[in-house]
């Protein structure tokens, strides 16, 4: 099945616009896919304001999103796979929706461990139980909403 997530992007930027606020893109910094200008990130984050206003050509696809913005005017093409993208929310009431950060499905070592959180990000395995297969794990994984009032 199709990831949910960029189809969740688009709905909640178009609501956060429709609603008259101001959409907040957070971008994971540190994934190698990234088209982002290194200095403006702090944290492993970067954060833009992706309003009609303060950026072009805004393309929000199926496997990334694009835009044109200037820092210090200087325009910068940004580019990110939809799985570097954290959170989307509008910036006058911090309502929107916050994802994990995830594998890209395509680049998952199968020797890697992959530690599935809960909501309230606890573990959902104890140190005892025995180690799964990564594809088994990621099989399982889920996406979850969190919705910020």
């Amino acid at each position: 099945m199709l990831s949910n997530r960029p189809y969740l992007l688009r709905a909640f930027h178009e609501w956060i616009s429709d609603s008259a606020c101001t959409p907040i893109l957070v971008i994971d910094a540190t994934h190698p896919r990234c088209k982002i200008p290194q200095d403006y990130a702090e944290g492993g984050e970067i954060v833009f304001n992706i309003s009609p206003s303060a950026v072009r050509d805004l393309k929000m696809m199926n496997d990334k999103i694009e835009f044109k913005a200037s820092f210090s005017g200087v325009i910068h093409i940004i580019s990110a796979p939809i799985t570097a993208i954290l959170a989307v929310y509008a910036e006058e009431n911090g309502e929107g929706i916050f994802f994990d950060s995830e594998e890209d499905g395509g680049d998952i070592d199968s020797t890697e461990i992959v530690q599935l959180t809960g909501i309230e990000g606890s573990l959902k395995e104890s140190v005892d139980e025995p180690v799964i297969d990564v594809t088994e794990r990621v099989a399982r994984a889920k996406s979850f909403l969190k919705l910020v009032e």
